[in-house]
């Protein structure tokens, strides 16, 4: 196990978890847990080029959804836009019931059984956060997809530092 872990932190890859369910990337092409959120990128229903940010925050469950452009969802009238709908549909796919609902720190989640059940679990309310991040990552993961497949170095990822290295 050792000599494959140091086989693995000497390439520039990453492990790739595989979703839990297969997903349709069209609607929802990004979906992740971190920065303390559930956050992704939503596509439009109405207009193919316009995309919306959507994320809802570990345990307060503040929701948001805009443009890449920080323009607010029209869909926002006082609780959550399709665009956070689709968004934990989308995420409880990629990552299991139990790993979204432990993350966002639902309570009471015995017999939730989709996305839906935990939005009906969900107590906050609308605060705006910044789209710029979510859609600059989306953006960078879209470029990796991009790339031919290599085991060899990406000289963007090169500066990770190895494992007792010394410089």
């Amino acid at each position: 196990m050792d000599a494959d872990r140091a086989a693995w932190e000497q390439c520039s890859a990453a492990r790739v978890v595989p979703p839990v369910q297969p997903r349709k990337l069209a609607k929802v092409p990004f979906v992740e847990l971190a920065d303390g959120r559930l956050q992704g990128v939503v596509s439009s229903g109405s207009d193919i080029q316009r995309v919306y940010v959507s994320s809802i925050t570990v345990g307060t469950h503040a929701y948001n959804c805009s443009t890449n452009n920080n323009r607010p969802c029209g869909g926002l009238r006082g609780s959550p836009c399709k665009h956070l709908q689709e968004l934990v549909a989308e995420a409880v796919l990629q990552y299991g019931l139990d790993r979204v609902a432990r993350y966002l720190q639902i309570d009471a989640c015995d017999g939730a059984s989709s996305g839906a059940d935990l939005m009906g679990r969900l107590r906050g309310r609308h605060e705006p956060t910044p789209a710029a991040i979510v859609f600059s990552r989306f953006l960078r993961h879209l470029a990796y997809l991009e790339l031919p497949d290599t085991t060899e170095p990406i000289p963007e990822l090169h500066w990770f530092p190895a494992t007792g290295a010394v410089r």
